[in-house]
Parts: C-alpha cells; sequence; structure tokens
C-alpha cells in the first residue's frame, strides 16, 4: 500500500504540474526521481513536522497540491497545532500521508502506534479523512486526490503483504461508501468496517455465512465525510451493527456511526457494537496481527461477536 501510494504521487506529479512531493525522513528515491525529472517539486525536509507541514501551506497557497509523507503517529500528534492553523483554517489542498496507521509499528511500541490519528483529525473542521483496504484501492483512490478541495489524512497500512479484496467494477468515490458484501435473509447484521478492518470483516462474514448469518459488510474508506445516507439504508433494516477498526473505539469510526445513527435514527437504532482498541496504551509489543488478535479484531472474535450480539437480540 505504501509502495503504491508513493508512485501515484509520482505518477500525479508527472501529469499534473501543481502536485509537490515533502518526506519527512521517508521515502528519499521517490525525491530522488522527482528531483531529477522534475526540479523543484520534491524535498526531503528530515525530522521537522512542523516545519514541513508550514512549507506544505506556503507551496499550497502559491498554487501547489503537495503531498506530505511521514509516520502516522508524527504527522497527526507531533504537529497538530500547525495541521489545524495552517492547513484546516485555510482550507488549504495538502495531503498528509500517515505511514503505519493502527498497530502496524508494533514492534517500536506504543510510542510510534497510531491508534487516535482517526479521532483527532476527525475534529479539524475541513479535514478529509480516507483508510483504504489495498493497494489497488489506493491507486483508485490517489487517482482522485489533485482536485479534491481542502486537506486529506491518507491513513496508510503497511500493504506489503495484505490481501487485494477491492474490485475496481465497485468504484471508488472519495465519501462513498463501497458495500463488499451485500447480506440477504432476515437476520441481516451490518458489518462497517475502514481500512484493513475490512479485510477481517469480510472474512467474518464468510465464516458466518456458513452458518446462515448473513452479514452486509459495508467497507467506510471515507470515515470522514461519513456517507451517512448508506449507512442508514443499511443499518435501518439491521439486527445487529457491528463497526470494525484498528483504531481506538474512542472518536474513531464507530464513534462517528453512533453519532449518524443516534441523530438520524432515534427510536429506531439497531443495537450496535463497537471493535476497536481499548482506551489503553498498548502495553505488549509484537506484530501487527498479533496486537489485532489481541484486542480482537482478527476474523474469529468479530464472527463471535455477532453471534453474541445476535443471541442477546433474540434473547430480548
Amino acid at each position: 500500500m505504501r509502495v503504491a501510494c508513493g508512485n501515484k504521487v509520482f505518477e500525479l506529479a508527472q501529469r499534473d504540474p501543481r502536485v509537490a512531493y515533502i518526506g519527512s525522513d521517508l521515502d528519499p528515491p521517490i525525491v530522488k526521481r522527482m528531483k531529477a525529472e522534475m526540479p523543484g517539486r520534491a524535498w526531503m525536509e528530515g525530522v521537522s513536522e512542523q516545519h514541513v507541514v508550514g512549507m506544505a501551506a506556503g507551496l499550497a497557497m502559491e498554487g501547489f497540491i503537495p503531498y506530505v509523507h511521514t509516520i502516522a503517529t508524527f504527522i497527526t500528534r507531533r504537529c497538530y497545532e500547525q495541521v489545524a492553523v495552517d492547513l484546516c483554517m485555510h482550507n488549504l489542498p495538502v495531503r498528509l500521508i500517515g505511514n503505519g496507521g493502527g498497530l502496524v509499528y508494533a514492534p517500536l511500541g506504543p510510542t510510534h502506534l497510531a491508534i487516535e490519528d482517526i479521532a483527532i483529525m476527525r475534529a479539524l473542521p475541513n479535514m478529509t479523512i480516507v483508510a483504504v483496504c489495498d493497494a489497488e484501492e489506493m491507486k483508485r483512490f490517489m487517482d482522485q486526490t489533485p482536485d479534491w478541495p481542502g486537506p486529506i489524512y491518507i491513513r496508510l497500512a503497511k500493504g506489503y503483504t495484505d490481501p487485494v479484496i477491492s474490485r475496481p467494477e465497485l468504484g471508488f468515490t472519495i465519501g462513498k461508501a463501497i458495500v463488499m458484501r451485500e447480506a440477504a435473509g432476515r437476520d441481516r447484521v451490518l458489518l462497517v468496517s475502514t481500512g484493513v478492518g475490512t479485510t477481517r470483516a469480510l472474512a467474518a462474514a464468510t465464516d458466518l455465512a456458513a452458518e446462515g448469518i448473513e452479514c452486509t459488510v459495508m467497507h467506510m474508506h471515507t470515515v470522514k465525510p461519513l456517507d451517512v445516507e448508506a449507512l442508514l439504508h443499511h443499518a435501518a433494516t439491521a439486527r445487529l451493527v457491528v463497526t470494525v477498526e484498528e483504531h481506538t473505539v474512542v472518536g474513531g469510526l464507530g464513534s462517528a456511526v453512533l453519532e449518524a445513527l443516534v441523530e438520524h435514527l432515534p427510536g429506531a437504532m439497531p443495537p450496535v457494537k463497537r471493535l476497536g482498541i481499548p482506551d489503553v496504551f498498548a502495553h505488549k509489543y509484537g506484530s501487527q496481527d498479533q496486537l489485532m488478535e489481541i484486542y480482537g479484531l482478527q476474523p474469529p472474535a468479530i464472527a463471535q461477536t455477532v453471534r453474541d450480539g445476535l443471541q442477546r437480540r433474540r434473547a430480548a
């Protein structure tokens, strides 16, 4: 996914003279290629995130579309004031590429785990947040970024070994959810997921289908602006809604879904269960998959959550 994103930045820069790239200690090969072919449109600024965001804002004010790339925790936590004041307040077309969203950097410990990035970026007016599910979807998404108004936070997963689950015939539009699997039958469950959580949600839905439990899997790649219309359409007839995200349950996709359902389906909401990282910093090291298992984000745990939720619904 990371490689696909970087390659698309280079491709977009070849097509559009407004596109510029700023790295913060990441991807020097892209900088070298762009400096050779497109002088004056690529920089490697080192570990200075506040400066990098301010620099990108200045470039945007001069007509460029800068793509800023660094580790997700650094492009969100470390320069939050600059993102808010320099980018969002002026609604500038800067694209913040956060590498390693969620639990990707599990071997490096809690300082490098971007578990609250969606929440803090959601709080900023004018900010768009996108977390695609695989490298191929990244390509389709990136093609739409040059002409999108305002800033975008692009949440990158690892991507080297993640399976491709997206399908080109389903298309891609920023702000429009994609139904990856459509349920049939009476006991319909709605799984709403984002990023690589969609990979796990699809696998869980396949396992549950073998038991006669039908799930609609809605890939909410754009967490902000949320596709409320699609969410309400499927949630209104669901017996259970489960959100799946590689992010803290505080302020992320699950919170956005709950806010929309409370506001638009008062008195008619189905039960909702949010799956994500609890309100803690990780206290164990390991791989991304190991931590996702600890937090109940792998397919077997997702499937069990659905079973338990339906059981409670029937008992009520």
